[in-house]
């Protein structure tokens, strides 16, 4: 009945951050989303920086999707307006099935700390060859809303009345 366990299961995570000016350094966001990861037990397996390119997006995530040691993506950046904000258009071809209900909760979410500019927020999140992916924007508070407020209780088994590790049956589990 339900899709709940009763102990904590970790997941394999990579974290992507999509960005044409932060390096290692300047990596805020990222290292949250490593660092919080890590927190609640899940192992984070690779963590990358790269161009906001949507050939060099789509390649790195599709290596992911494909990495049988891959369970859960979460891509920081690359979710705006801007003429270099390609992450959706980049992932998007990838997913067997879209979330659509994290994006919606993300800017309802959103829409309580920046009002209207959550329009201009196109996070998203979708399934891929058993593997979760998740896109969220470039700040750090942003991955942080994502993370605490979502993220977490979705990669926890023993959260109901529902998760999504019955669907990451890769490797692992």
């Amino acid at each position: 009945m339900g899709h709940a366990a009763s102990e904590f299961i970790p997941v394999s995570i990579a974290v992507l951050t999509v960005s044409d000016s932060r390096g290692e350094a300047e990596d805020t966001s990222g290292h949250y989303l490593v660092e919080a990861a890590k927190e609640v037990g899940h192992q984070v397996v690779e963590k990358r920086i790269i161009k906001d390119d949507i050939y060099q997006i789509r390649a790195v995530i599709s290596g992911w999707i494909a990495d049988e040691s891959v369970q859960a993506v979460v891509i920081t950046g690359g979710t705006g307006f801007t003429a270099r904000d390609n992450t959706p258009e980049a992932i998007s071809p990838l997913f067997d099935r879209e979330v659509e209900g994290f994006g919606e909760l993300f800017r309802m979410m959103s829409y309580e700390d920046i009002g209207t500019s959550t329009i201009q927020s196109r996070a998203l999140a979708g399934i891929a060859n058993q593997t979760i992916v998740f896109a969220v924007p470039g700040s750090t508070n942003a991955c942080k809303m994502a993370w605490e407020r979502i993220i977490v209780e979705q990669l926890d088994a023993r959260h109901r009345p529902c998760n999504f590790l019955p669907h990451l049956s890769k490797k692992q589990r």
